[in-house]
C-alpha cells in the first residue's frame, strides 16, 4: 500500500498518545493502533449525531480490519486521525484511517475496519439509519496516493 497523505482524507480529530501505549522497545505498541482507529470514527460518529452509544437501537460491530505501519509513534506524541469511508453499503461500511505525526504530511500508520451495523436487541444487520447514511457518506473519498 501506498502511504497516505492528509489530502486522501475528509476529517480529522485529534488524539493523544499515553504514557502507557509505549512499549518495551519505546513506540507505541502495535495493538494501540487498533484503539486509537476505533476512537477516531466512534468520535466522529458521536459528534455527528449520528450514533447514540448507550441508548441506540443500532450498533456497529467489526467484522474486519487491518493496519500498516510506515513509522512509529511514541508518547508523548500528538498525533492527528484522518478519517475516511471507502465504502458504504446497505448495513455496512469501511472506515479508513491514517495516523499522522504532528503536522506530518505523511501518515505513520494506515488502517481500515469494517462495521455491519446491527439492531442492538437482536444483532442482526439492519439498514443504515439515514442520519448515519449521511454522515458517512460526507466521508467518502478516492485515495490520491
Amino acid at each position: 500500500m501506498i502511504r497516505p497523505a492528509r489530502g486522501d482524507f475528509a476529517a480529522f480529530g485529534h488524539l493523544t498518545t499515553r504514557w502507557m501505549d509505549n512499549d518495551v522497545y519505546g513506540h507505541v505498541n502495535n495493538v494501540v493502533y487498533y484503539s486509537y482507529f476505533d476512537t477516531a470514527v466512534n468520535a466522529h460518529l458521536i459528534r455527528r449525531g449520528a450514533l447514540d452509544i448507550h441508548q441506540g437501537p443500532v450498533i456497529g460491530l467489526v467484522v474486519e480490519s487491518g493496519c500498516q505501519y510506515f513509522a512509529p509513534l511514541a508518547f508523548p506524541d500528538e498525533v492527528t486521525a484522518g478519517l475516511r469511508v471507502g465504502r458504504v453499503g446497505t448495513s455496512s461500511v469501511r472506515y479508513e484511517i491514517g495516523l499522522f505525526k504532528d503536522e506530518e504530511e505523511e501518515a505513520r500508520a494506515s488502517g481500515h475496519f469494517v462495521h455491519v451495523y446491527v439492531d442492538r436487541q437482536t444483532r442482526r444487520p439492519v439498514p443504515l439509519p439515514a442520519t448515519l447514511r449521511a454522515v458517512v457518506e460526507a466521508l467518502v473519498v478516492e485515495a490520491k496516493s
